[in-house]
């Protein structure tokens, strides 16, 4: 396929979206998904470098991402439970 006709497709769908509309619920579901996500990872980053003074330390992987990020500030603190009560 030609680059013409890629980008002449790639614009004709754009149109038909402009006309017809793009589903809302779905993308912002998305949108509030990845902000949640971003919060996570800065309240992980945030607690790993003020918990670090005294030795506690979440790693920043998908799970606990997912549980700070959806759960907020009582997932931070339900994860560091975790981190000082059952994994000693």
């Amino acid at each position: 396929m030609s680059s013409t006709l890629v980008i002449s497709i790639m614009v004709v769908l754009i149109v038909i979206l402009l006309f017809v509309g793009a589903p809302v619920k779905p993308i912002r579901f998305i949108a509030n998904s990845t902000v949640k996500l971003g919060i996570g990872i800065l309240f992980l980053f945030f607690f790993n470098v003020f918990g670090g003074t005294i030795g506690l330390h979440i790693p920043i992987n998908l799970f606990t991402v997912i549980v700070s990020g959806f759960l907020g500030l009582f997932g931070l603190t339900s994860l560091a439970a975790i981190h000082l009560f059952i994994l000693p």
